[in-house]
């Protein structure tokens, strides 16, 4: 069997968590689809930021057929252009790929309907799947994933803090976030430190991150990432610092 650590599903919202193995990563990452996504996100949210022309964004084949799907949705329609793309922008990056860093696998249950109904296959059998809940966690795979956003530097000066000699942690993955300040670190869970939770507290002060405000004036650190299942948007394969894909990938 193929080498995997962690898990993967192809969209938040449905889809099967499935292995993740170095090829699936290397897909998810090169894809053109993810690459566009993430492009077009930061384009959206730089022009209104800054005030620029949105006409070309407005008539985005993309952006109306998202409209399109909104259509029925009186409060979207009352929104301004500038809201309507922001809430375009949030969705494809919501429409990400996604990995789950710290699940090595999830327990096979079956599939609903929207009636809540069993999914059966050609042959009247169950259809199974891997589902991404709490409760259904199969294996933790020893992995943790630590969130840093609107930082008000290069998330890249971030990163090369974890190459200071002697840094306490060993990182597995760092790559730069889709909204293009952030900063992802995958790293090894020292159990004596204690849960998810107490690891990010501690790596973000090992990082000089805990406590420090980012340009929304909110805290940098994320610490609503303390659930095992929580996902983490594919990056594309430019916006990576770093892969240990021996240690990744491997048990």
């Amino acid at each position: 069997m193929d080498n995997y650590r962690f898990s993967f599903q192809e969209n938040q919202f449905f889809g099967e968590c499935v292995p993740c193995t170095a090829d699936v990563f290397n897909h998810a990452v090169d894809d053109t689809m993810v690459a566009w996504k993430i492009s077009t996100r930061q384009a959206v949210e730089r022009a209104v930021a800054q005030g620029l022309s949105l006409e070309a964004y407005a008539k985005d084949k993309g952006f109306k057929r998202f409209c399109q799907r909104k259509a029925k949705d009186k409060t979207f329609s009352s929104l301004t252009l500038q809201q309507q793309l922001m809430q375009w922008a949030t969705a494809l990056k919501s429409s990400l790929p996604c990995f789950i860093f710290a699940v090595r696998g999830f327990v096979v249950v079956p599939k609903v309907d929207k009636a809540g109904n069993p999914v059966l296959d050609a042959h009247g059998q169950p259809v199974l799947a891997r589902r991404r809940k709490l409760e259904g966690i199969e294996a933790l795979s020893g992995l943790f994933m630590f969130d840093g956003d609107h930082l008000t530097i290069d998330p890249r000066e971030v990163y090369e803090r974890t190459l200071v000699a002697g840094f306490p942690w060993q990182v597995r993955l760092a790559h730069k976030t889709s909204s293009g300040c952030g900063i992802r670190l995958v790293c090894e869970a020292r159990p004596e430190l204690g849960n998810i939770a107490d690891n990010q507290i501690c790596l973000a002060r090992d990082l000089q991150l805990m406590g420090v405000k980012g340009s929304t004036g909110k805290p940098v650190v994320d610490d609503s990432c303390i659930d095992a299942t929580r996902i983490s948007y594919c990056p594309r394969r430019e916006d990576i610092y770093f892969i240990d894909y021996e240690h990744l990938f491997n048990i």
